[in-house]
């Protein structure tokens, strides 16, 4: 009696599971949606289609710190804002958007994006936007704005970070390679973790450090080469995953991991090494194992 009366209970709140899940993303591109709308409208000059996507309360503001060092938040005016776009102009107001971050809860949204700000084909500044979004009767629409701006550290390409990881996983491997200490450990966040080949190989990168102070002694640490990487990025574009194989002194290896992005940039949170053994050779692998 009870299998019966839990199959069917199972199979709703599986229903329920997949319906909230759908709902969920559809709100998730209805958002990203309007944002994009209202960077396309910048982009053709249209303040019509520009005041569109905002609530009639929006408001817009930058977070910035002045010459004197003095943390400010200014606010612009929405009217002046769409006259702005509005108004005749040389130069395409194009604002590229790298990554979003969206959170909800049932009428409320914020969207977090990383952008570059262009004058036509000019890099002028970059930042992020923190959106505040509100679902009305007119679905979703932009209620603020509130953004920073700076000139250094901009990204100009959309896949800037893939090259930036590979980068940083290639100057990893030839930092123990030729046993760079400060490089290879100033490559993970200070809660990093290495997973070795051994079981009992799970080392904070601090422990790893001083475990192989002997190795990196010598000219060379260990000598891994990488190839047939590939690399996978969150949504949000902070987090990244990755596998990997490797040429090694133990033969094939594999590699896979997290990366997580910093103030610094790209750093290694999490990385699994392991031995690749052929399916054919398994069973004589096998027999070498221990006997428990």
């Amino acid at each position: 009696m009870l299998k019966k009366l839990l199959l069917p209970a199972l199979l709703l709140l599986a229903c329920l599971t997949t319906k909230a899940q759908a709902t969920a993303g559809e709100e998730h591109t209805a958002i990203i949606a309007v944002i994009q709308r209202m960077f396309d409208a910048m982009r053709a000059g249209d303040s019509t289609a520009l005041r569109s996507t905002f609530d009639a309360s929006a408001r817009l503001q930058t977070a910035f710190t002045n010459k004197e060092g003095k943390p400010m938040l200014s606010n612009e005016n929405m009217d002046e804002f769409a006259r702005a776009v509005g108004t005749p102009h040389e130069e395409v107001y194009d604002e590229r958007i790298w990554s979003y971050d969206v959170r909800i809860d049932g009428r409320l949204a914020s969207a977090w994006t990383e952008y570059s700000f262009f004058l036509g084909d000019k890099l002028s500044h970059c930042g992020v936007n923190a959106f505040q979004l509100f679902k009305g009767e007119n679905g979703w629409k932009i209620t603020q704005i509130t953004d920073t701006r700076r000139r250094d550290n901009c990204q100009t390409e959309p896949n800037a970070d893939l090259g930036a990881i590979n980068q940083l996983m290639d100057a990893w491997h030839h930092a123990a390679a030729v046993a760079d200490e400060e490089k290879f450990y100033g490559s993970m966040t200070p809660d990093g973790i290495y997973l070795g080949t051994d079981a009992s190989e799970r080392w904070l990168r601090d422990e790893m450090k001083e475990w192989s102070k002997k190795y990196f002694e010598r000219e060379s640490a260990w000598a891994f080469t990488a190839h047939d990487r590939q690399v996978y990025l969150s949504q949000n574009g902070q987090i990244a995953w990755f596998e990997e194989l490797l040429d090694t002194w133990m033969g094939p290896c594999r590699g896979s991991g997290v990366l997580q992005k910093t103030a610094d940039g790209w750093k290694i949170r999490h990385y699994n090494l392991a031995v690749a053994v052929a399916n054919d050779v398994v069973n004589e692998y096998i027999k070498l194992l221990p006997k428990k």
